[in-house]
């Protein structure tokens, strides 16, 4: 069931996603050569718990009955999502995907960013460049009386039309008192279909764009997501919420990487 929030409810997830702003400020200084992902994820955690949240991701079972590991998602080069930070270290060239998800008084935000480390080859670059930019077609796309495929519709024809595709089987949702509710946002899809979109629905669009072909598989850590090509992917995500005109992003839509 899709549900409307209220004036509250909008306010106190907005209260979670500045948690989120604010985490994504301090680490991005820290996401260069040499860093140690297992570092990154306890320093997230120390600054969701510093701000009285909780680290969403830490112990969330997902649908193998596995219950993630870490504080935050952290997925180089070839993964997708989900990645699990463990003892890896950043190298140059790379990119790195840092999906975070924080609760506070029992709230929900959701965020997502994909980070160069170090000099990163140009045409990678672009692709996380058109990732971002699909994410804000598809947001734009957000509002009173739209259809809910629109979103998708606009991230999909974005990507596509500069030589990416569209990972299929993960997508946004929406989001409140739980990590993950109704609706689920795919990235692709025909406009003009789905539910009609309504002020007060609050949802984490975000789209995974892979480098190569669309296919993706599984880890056997039951987590990490991975293009089936072995080609880079790149992540990012907003929570937002629908008014009665523009679409306002409270993941602070003007952070800049």
């Amino acid at each position: 069931m899709i549900t409307i929030k209220s004036k509250r409810d909008i306010e106190e997830i907005g209260k979670a996603c500045e948690v989120l702003a604010e985490v994504f400020r301090e680490v991005a200084p820290l996401m260069v050569p040499g860093a140690r992902a297992r570092d990154i994820d306890k320093f997230i955690e120390e600054s969701i718990r510093r701000r009285e949240g909780r680290p969403a991701f830490k112990g969330y079972t997902g649908a193998d009955g596995i219950p993630f590991p870490a504080s935050c998602c952290i997925s180089i080069d070839a993964e997708v999502v989900h990645g699990i930070p463990g003892k890896r270290v950043f190298k140059e060239g790379q990119i790195v995907g840092l999906d975070v998800g924080v609760e506070l008084n029992g709230y929900y935000g959701d965020a997502a960013r994909t980070f160069l480390i170090g000099e990163v080859k140009q045409d990678i670059q672009r692709l996380i460049g058109i990732t971002r930019e699909a994410l804000y077609h598809g947001i734009d796309k957000a509002r009173k009386n739209n259809r809910l495929f629109d979103i998708s519709h606009a991230v999909q024809t974005w990507s596509e039309k500069h030589g990416f595709s569209v990972v299929r089987e993960l997508s946004g949702h929406g989001i409140g008192k739980s990590l993950h509710e109704e609706p689920q946002i795919p990235n692709y899809g025909s406009p003009g279909r789905g539910p009609h979109l309504h002020p007060g629905m609050v949802l984490a669009i975000e789209p995974m764009i892979n480098f190569g072909e669309k296919e993706i598989i599984t880890a056997d850590d039951g987590w990490t997501v991975i293009t089936s090509d072995g080609k880079p992917s790149a992540h990012w995500e907003e929570t937002i919420v629908i008014t009665e005109g523009d679409p306002l992003i409270l993941t602070n839509g003007d952070w800049e990487n």
